[in-house]
C-alpha cells in the first residue's frame, strides 16, 4: 500500500461517488473541505454532474452513466415504486439498471485515481473502494450520509420493517441488508476484479472492509447517537451541508409569496414519484387546500407536473434548501438523507412521506425524535392523510418545540471540520 506521511497541500485525494445529488452533494462538500485544508482534492462522478461540481470549484473527473437518466426511465421509475421497498426485488432491479454502466464507473474511477494518494467512497460502493485501492496500492476511506453497519441499536436503513424489535432482529436486518447490497454489485466487482488478478470477493469481505477501514458517518450525533457496538474505526462527524451556492438569489416573485402570508409549507418528493407525477401533484394540492396552508411545490427531477395550482402555492422548479427551508411553518419530502437533513437543521417540523430505499429510516427517526409526526408511506399516500400530517406538524407545540431544539444542536456542529481532522490524522497530512 502507497501511504507516506504527506502535508496536506501535497497529498492528492480522489473521491468516488455516484448516485443523485443527494449523494454527491456530501462528497463535494467534503472535497471543498479537504481542498481548503491543503489536500489535492478530486471528485469523480457520473458526467452529468459536471457543472455542478465545477460550479463549486472542485476538480472533477467525469464517470461514464447518468444515474438520474436511468432512474427517470420507465424501470427506474417502476423500481421506485415497488421494488425499491422491497430487498430481494431489488436485486434483479438494480442489476438491470447498473449493469450497463458498473464496470464503465469502476474503469472511470481507476483512472481517476491515477495520481492519488488515497482514495474516498461511499460506503455502498465500498466493495468497487476496495478494488480500486487495491490496484492503485493505496489507502480507502468509506463515507456514508445513511448508516450502512449493522448495529443493534436500531433496524437497518433499507430494511421494510422499521420497528425496533431487539437488538437481535436490528443486527440480522443490518446484515442481511449488506447483503442485499452486495447481490447488487457482485457480478460487476467481481468480474471487473477478475481483470486484475485479484480473488473474488465474498458477501463477508463487505462488511469486513466496513469495519477495517476508517469510516466517516455524514450525520449528526444528535440524529443518530454512536452505537457502543460499531468500531472504533467508525466516526460520527456531524452533517456535512453545502453553502448556499454562490451568486444565487431568489426570484423576485418567491420573495414576494413568502412575504404575502404566514410561513408556507414546503412539499418535494425530489425524483420520486415515479410513473405517476401528475397523481402525486394533484394530491399534494388538495392537501394543503384541505390543510388551509400556504404552500411552496418544487418539481425536482422527477417531473412532479402542476396542472393548476392556487394563488396559494407557489411552484419552483428548486431552490437551495439551506436558504429555503428556515423560512417555511414545515417540510414535507420523500426522507433522503440530505433533504432530511436539511429539515432538521432548518429547525421545522418535518412530515416525511417515504418511497423506498432508506427513507423509511428517516422517516421513522424524525418521528422518534419528536421533529414529526408518523411518516406516511407514498404508496398507500391520500390527501386526507397529507392535509392531517401538515395539521399536525404545523400546530403541535411539541413537535414544533423539538424540532427548534435538535435545529439548534445541528446548527451547532461543524461535521465536515470534524471529518477533514480525522481524515489528516489518519492519512498522517497535515
Amino acid at each position: 500500500m502507497r501511504l507516506a506521511f504527506w502535508r496536506g497541500s501535497e497529498m492528492r485525494v480522489t473521491i468516488f461517488a455516484a448516485g443523485s445529488q443527494g449523494d454527491i452533494q456530501p462528497c463535494l462538500v467534503l472535497g471543498k473541505g479537504l481542498q481548503q485544508a491543503g489536500f489535492q482534492a478530486l471528485l469523480a462522478a457520473p458526467q452529468n454532474f459536471a457543472d455542478f461540481v465545477q460550479a463549486h470549484g472542485l476538480p472533477f473527473h467525469p464517470l461514464r452513466g447518468d444515474v438520474q437518466q436511468i432512474m427517470a426511465g420507465e424501470t427506474g421509475r417502476k423500481f421506485m415504486e415497488t421494488g425499491g421497498a422491497n430487498p430481494l426485488r431489488s436485486i434483479p432491479a438494480m442489476r438491470k439498471m447498473v449493469g450497463e454502466v458498473a464496470i464503465q464507473m469502476a474503469e472511470d474511477a481507476l483512472q481517476a485515481c491515477a495520481d492519488a494518494d488515497a482514495l474516498i467512497t461511499l460506503a455502498v460502493f465500498a466493495p468497487f473502494g476496495k478494488t480500486i485501492a487495491e490496484i492503485r496500492g493505496i489507502p480507502l476511506i468509506n463515507v456514508e450520509p445513511t448508516p450502512v453497519l449493522p448495529s443493534g441499536d436500531f433496524p437497518a436503513a433499507g430494511w421494510p420493517i422499521q420497528r425496533n424489535l431487539g437488538r437481535l432482529f436490528n443486527r440480522f436486518s443490518g446484515f442481511a441488508m449488506l447483503a442485499v447490497i452486495w447481490q447488487w454489485y457482485r457480478p460487476f466487482v467481481n468480474e471487473f476484479r477478475s481483470r486484475f488478478g485479484l480473488r473474488p470477493l465474498k458477501s463477508a469481505d463487505f462488511h469486513r472492509v466496513l469495519t477495517s477501514t476508517l469510516l466517516l458517518g455524514a450525520y449528526s450525533p444528535t440524529v443518530i447517537p454512536r452505537p457502543k457496538d460499531w468500531p472504533e474505526t467508525m466516526h460520527i462527524t456531524g452533517y456535512w451541508f453545502p453553502g448556499i451556492p454562490t451568486g444565487w438569489r431568489p426570484s423576485p416573485e418567491l420573495e414576494a409569496f413568502l412575504e404575502a402570508g404566514e410561513a408556507p409549507v414546503y412539499v418535494g418528493f425530489g425524483s420520486m414519484v415515479g410513473n405517476r407525477p401528475e397523481h402525486f401533484a394533484r394530491l399534494v394540492l388538495q392537501a394543503l387546500a384541505e390543510s388551509g396552508r400556504r404552500g411552496v411545490l418544487a418539481t425536482g427531477w422527477g417531473g412532479m407536473d402542476v396542472i393548476k395550482a392556487s394563488a396559494n402555492v407557489f411552484v419552483i422548479a428548486a431552490a437551495p434548501h439551506g436558504w429555503l427551508f428556515p423560512r417555511m411553518a414545515a417540510v414535507v419530502h420523500h426522507g433522503g438523507a440530505g433533504t432530511t437533513a436539511e429539515g432538521l437543521r432548518g429547525g421545522k417540523p418535518s412530515v416525511i412521506v417515504p418511497f423506498s430505499f432508506d427513507q423509511l429510516f428517516w422517516g421513522k427517526r424524525v418521528q422518534e425524535l419528536g421533529a414529526g409526526p408518523q411518516p406516511l408511506r407514498a404508496r398507500q399516500l391520500t390527501a386526507s392523510k397529507l392535509a392531517e400530517a401538515i395539521q399536525a406538524a404545523t400546530t403541535d407545540p411539541r413537535i414544533k418545540q423539538q424540532a427548534e431544539n435538535i435545529g439548534k444542536a445541528i446548527r451547532s456542529e461543524d461535521g465536515v471540520s470534524n471529518a477533514v481532522k480525522i481524515i489528516q490524522q489518519v492519512l498522517g497530512a497535515g
